[in-house]
């Protein structure tokens, strides 16, 4: 029989929220001392990652956290499930989602922007949905999940043919759909495919040596020794996610096909957010070298031509740059907000949570310098209640914009409603 805990994980919605009350009336979650941070970008079991929204929410509130934000891929649907979350525990919550979009008919349309597998596609993040429009948005990535999944269809394709003679093969309806919450709405990653490839190889070669000689020897991947260590660990917990960031990180490309039909062109989802009163933001990923995450390759990205990005997405009508202090380096920060000050950009942190070994929180944000970040969150906070109240009354409507048109002036009005 399954305790509280392990509710909040359930397949049930009401169970888990139902749950949730319960842990938290009886006083068995228990934060950690308040720690002053927060985090934007929290995956659910609505796009990848090991907690229901339901479940993130109580990870946050265990953490510290002042706020929490659910950011699901091409997917809003957790959104209610984590504001009513929210509630039950008393932690203040933001909701958006997160997609890729074509930068076709752009000056960066030919180059590598922040998406690791493929030209001319931008990550981009729709933060501070007003909660009016939670529908809206869901109506609007319909098509994209649905192309998205005949992607999905091809690329497990591709992995048969090149793994099916050492015993893997993968059925989408049964092996890959099952992990997702597609069914009430949730979309399906790469990240699906490649965590139910995990689970073949470990049924195939088991864990350990016979794992690692199978990646290294037969497919020739590379492993950092870290992650070897891991792999060597049989009673490693967190075994699937470990060996599902080797995948990401050095075998996707091989059966990787490039996104099309599922990217919106960037200027149709801009035109859409601010339909809604959503804030649109780029997602700076930066040139990375040894990656925090760990799934991630050395590779170059925006670096080279951030100037032309800056110069790019300002004129395209993007109203915020969103990043995460923990994958970059200071020098890559510090260039970072000089050109959100330059272009008048609001700047939106949140840490990439979609893995157990991930902590809900990011340590540098208790260095000073990054302190604005965390006045922004509470801005955002009071973005999304305004605009939820009258979309005319978002901090990034025309009306409001005119009134406080330099971004440091609106975030700080923005933040005392957020901490009402």
């Amino acid at each position: 029989m399954q305790n509280n805990f392990e509710k909040l994980n359930d397949q049930d919605k009401n169970l888990r929220l139902m749950a949730l009350k319960e842990l938290y009336e009886a006083g068995e979650l228990v934060p950690c001392a308040d720690k002053d941070e927060v985090n934007n970008h929290i995956h659910t079991t609505y796009s990848f990652s090991p907690y229901s929204p339901t479940m993130a929410v109580a990870k946050a509130y265990v953490a510290g956290l002042s706020t929490a934000g659910i950011m699901d891929h091409d997917s809003i649907s957790g959104a209610r499930e984590f504001l009513e979350a929210g509630k039950i525990v008393g932690l203040k919550t933001t909701i958006g989602a997160e997609c890729r979009a074509s930068m076709e008919d752009t000056p960066i349309a030919d180059r590598r922007i922040n998406n690791p597998d493929q030209n001319g596609v931008v990550y981009m993040t729709l933060h501070g949905v007003p909660h009016t429009q939670i529908d809206k948005l869901e109506a609007f990535f319909k098509p994209y999940v649905e192309a998205r999944n005949r992607r999905n269809r091809k690329m497990v394709e591709n992995c048969n043919k090149l793994l099916s003679s050492y015993g893997i093969t993968l059925d989408f309806d049964a092996d890959v759909l099952p992990l997702s919450q597609n069914a009430v709405g949730g979309s399906v990653t790469e990240r699906h495919l490649l965590y139910a490839l995990a689970l073949k190889i470990i049924a195939v070669f088991g864990k350990g040596a016979g794992c690692i000689g199978f990646l290294k020897n037969t497919m020739g991947l590379s492993i950092s020794p870290k992650i070897e260590e891991f792999l060597l660990d049989e009673n490693n917990p967190h075994y699937a996610y470990d060996l599902l960031g080797v995948l990401k990180s050095d075998m996707i490309g091989k059966i990787y096909i490039d996104a099309t039909d599922e990217c919106p062109k960037i200027r149709d989802i801009l035109a859409f957010a601010k339909e809604i009163g959503a804030i649109p933001a780029y997602a700076y990923l930066g040139d990375v070298g040894q990656s925090v995450t760990g799934d991630k390759k050395a590779q170059k990205f925006e670096d080279d031509y951030l100037e032309l990005l800056f110069e790019t997405i300002s004129e395209l009508g993007f109203e915020a740059v969103t990043y995460m202090p923990s994958r970059n380096t200071v020098e890559q920060l510090d260039r970072v907000m000089a050109l959100c000050d330059k272009y008048n950009l609001f700047q939106i942190s949140g840490e990439d949570i979609n893995s157990p070994r991930q902590s809900f929180y990011c340590e540098k944000l208790q260095d000073p310098k990054f302190h604005h970040l965390i006045d922004a969150t509470f801005a955002l906070i009071g973005h999304e209640t305004k605009a939820t109240e009258d979309l005319s009354l978002g901090m990034f409507s025309k009306e409001t914009k005119e009134k406080y048109p330099d971004i440091k002036e609106r975030v700080k009005v923005y933040q005392a409603y957020g901490l009402e």
